[in-house]
C-alpha cells in the first residue's frame, strides 16, 4: 500500500444561526474563510454574486505532500480549543473534518492514528474523506 500523493483538510460548521466571530471567540482562532447566512459571496474564479444559504466557519491545514493526514488534523485541532464543553455547545453546527487525499497510483492507503480518531471523536467531529483517483487529474478540487 503506497501513500497518497497529497492529501488537503479543512474542519467546517454550518448553520443558519451561524455568527462567525462568536465561533471565533469560543474556538480561540479565526477562520481561513466564512460567511453569514443572507452574505452576498463572489465567486473567486467566475465573480458571480450568489447569497449564502446558510451560515459557514471553515479552517484549512496546509497541504501536505506527500498525504499527512494525522498531522493535518493536529495543525488544525492545535490551534482551537481544548475544552470539550465548548465542543458540545457546538455540535449544533454538525462540525466536520473534509478531506480530500489525492492517490498517487492504483492503490494507495493511509492510517490514522488512536490519538488522531480519539481527539476528532472527543470533539464531535466527524470524518469525511473525498478520495481522488489518479486518473481524475483535471477534475481534482481542493477541500
Amino acid at each position: 500500500m503506497g501513500l497518497f500523493d497529497h492529501s488537503a483538510a479543512t474542519l467546517r460548521l454550518f448553520g443558519e444561526d451561524l455568527v462567525p466571530d462568536e465561533i471565533s471567540t469560543l474556538l480561540g482562532t479565526s477562520p481561513t474563510e466564512s460567511c453569514r447566512k443572507g452574505q452576498e459571496l463572489v465567486g473567486s474564479k467566475t465573480g458571480t454574486i450568489r447569497t449564502a444559504k446558510t451560515g459557514s466557519w471553515r479552517l484549512k491545514a496546509a497541504r501536505r505532500e506527500p498525504e499527512d493526514l494525522d498531522a493535518q488534523i493536529f495543525e488544525i485541532l492545535d490551534q482551537l480549543t481544548q475544552d470539550l464543553t465548548v465542543w458540545e455547545s457546538l455540535a449544533r453546527f454538525q462540525p466536520d473534518l473534509f478531506c480530500g487525499l489525492f492517490m498517487a497510483s492504483s492503490n494507495d492507503g493511509l492510517p490514522l492514528s488512536a490519538q488522531t480518531l480519539l481527539s476528532l471523536g472527543q470533539r464531535g467531529i466527524a470524518l469525511c474523506l473525498d478520495v481522488y483517483d489518479v486518473g481524475d487529474q483535471g477534475s481534482r478540487v481542493e477541500p
